[in-house]
């Protein structure tokens, strides 16, 4: 019968980082080793209003088409999506310039943005050339798996 190890340590440190970040979940996983930390949601509080008085009933008006909403980003062929949960940073630091800006040319492997996961700074590069159409994080939020960070057409 195989022991498990918990380095109580790092849960209590994922557990921080999801308190400071308000994200729901964070997973880090090292050779044969996964720790998941799962913050549940809270609870959602409802207040229950008085009736409000009856008021004469007006004529019913056309309400103007609601545009469609937009395309699922994540199926987009330039999408670039985050490989862990963190937060983005689009600058190396607060004093210096972004490392892309919207509309640019970029190369396959030049730096897009950082994310910063138990105190690591963790380059976000480009996976294929192209000019970048779109900056979908403000910089100094969280991200989670997989969501999209930037398009490349």
């Amino acid at each position: 019968m195989s022991r498990l190890l918990v380095d109580a340590d790092a849960i209590r440190a994922l557990a921080e980082i999801l308190t400071e970040t308000g994200l729901t979940e964070i997973e880090i996983a090292e050779k044969d080793s996964r720790v998941r930390v799962v913050r549940a949601a809270p609870a959602a509080t409802h207040a229950v209003a008085a009736p409000a008085p009856v008021a004469p009933v007006a004529p019913v008006v056309a309400a103007p088409a609601v545009p469609a909403a937009p395309a699922d980003l994540s199926k987009h062929p330039g999408a670039v999506t985050s490989p862990m949960v963190g937060v983005a940073y689009l600058t190396p630091d607060p004093s210096s310039p972004p490392f892309v800006t919207e509309g640019q040319q970029v190369t396959a492997g030049q730096t897009l943005m950082l994310i910063e996961a138990m105190k690591t700074f963790n380059q976000i590069k480009a996976p294929r050339a192209g000019t970048l159409t779109k900056i979908l994080v403000p910089s100094g939020e969280p991200v989670e798996y997989g969501e999209v960070l930037a398009i490349i057409e």
